[in-house]
């Protein structure tokens, strides 16, 4: 078949890989236009833009698939759309222009976990088990019928970075079976069951960690946060980014409080503890935790709680 691929991040890359390798076409690649990144912000093409044009194949950047965006991808008539974390929405006409529509892989179990967000918000909420799933794509967010779909427990202190990353290589393969199985005729698709749970894009204020929770819903917030948008917390007022973390001790400490115990820095939480490693205080550099612990001039440095005056 003639495929249109469509894809922004690293996550989806490995899919344009498959598709690439397989005996069907990829005739075009649509993902969103150079965006500036650094400190310098330089404009910067996307993952999936850099590994179309070392594949060779035509890439199309568009911030939204409106008009043109549709004019440009008719124009290499596919029979199939394939898309991959692309960062916006495909509507009518766009979603009837490929022969056999759209196909998405969703880093969900669906319907648990629609939205912009899946992996995410699966480990804020403690989700123990979760998968991938390649669906139709209709105008409903996330709601298509869904052809093929792996399920895999989630690796212990696994952050969302992390599981995106082994669930874009799983699903990758689980792309290129369905896509084969729409070209043979003979994949078959079955609607979602279940109640749709939803994930919508984090925010900064998402990654604050609240250490009045108890410790593991504490690190649940961190793992699912991390890299993006970045779990942190302020003390005296003053954010710090949190890069690194792991369960502590049960030893008994008051919510927040945080001290320097066994070669380790240890902070309070609604039930035991949680041991930061690696940390990033306002303006400066990554550094270990234990170097940040020393910096502090605090008898009793505590950790800013939801609803302090500090």
């Amino acid at each position: 078949m003639r495929v249109v691929f469509a894809g922004t991040p690293d996550p989806a890359v490995p899919s344009l890989h498959a598709l690439a390798a397989s005996d069907h076409e990829v005739v075009a690649v649509v993902t969103r236009r150079d965006a500036p990144l650094g400190r310098k912000r330089v404009l910067t093409p996307s993952p999936v833009a850099v590994a179309a044009e070392e594949l060779g194949i035509p890439v199309i950047k568009a911030d939204r698939l409106d008009a043109d965006a549709t004019a440009a991808i008719a124009a290499h008539e596919p029979d199939l759309g394939v898309i991959v974390a692309y960062g916006g929405l495909v509507r009518e006409p766009l979603l009837s222009t490929p022969a056999h529509g759209w196909i998405n892989l969703h880093f969900s179990l669906l319907p648990r976990w629609r939205g912009a967000a899946p992996v995410q918000h699966a480990l804020i909420a403690g989700d123990r088990r979760t998968g991938a799933a390649v669906f139709q794509l209709v105008p409903a967010l996330d709601a298509g019928d869904v052809y093929a779909q792996l399920e895999q427990d989630v690796p212990r202190g696994a952050t969302a970075g992390d599981l995106l990353a082994s669930l874009a290589v799983d699903g990758a393969a689980l792309v290129r079976e369905v896509v084969d199985g729409i070209a043979a005729g003979t994949a078959v698709a079955e609607p979602q069951v279940g109640e749709p749970t939803l994930a919508p894009k984090l925010s900064i204020a998402d990654g604050a960690l609240d250490f009045t929770q108890p410790a593991v819903r504490v690190l649940d917030r961190f793992r699912g946060t991390t890299p993006e948008p970045g779990a942190h917390a302020a003390i005296g007022g003053q954010r710090l980014k949190v890069l690194a973390a792991l369960q502590g001790p049960d030893t008994e400490l008051a919510p927040g409080v945080v001290t320097f115990a066994d070669k380790r820095v240890l902070v309070g939480t609604g039930d035991g503890t949680v041991a930061l490693t690696t940390v990033q205080p306002a303006g400066k550099g990554a550094m270990a935790a234990a170097d940040w612990w020393r910096g502090l001039r605090a008898d009793e440095p505590r950790f800013d709680l939801p609803g302090s005056d500090q």
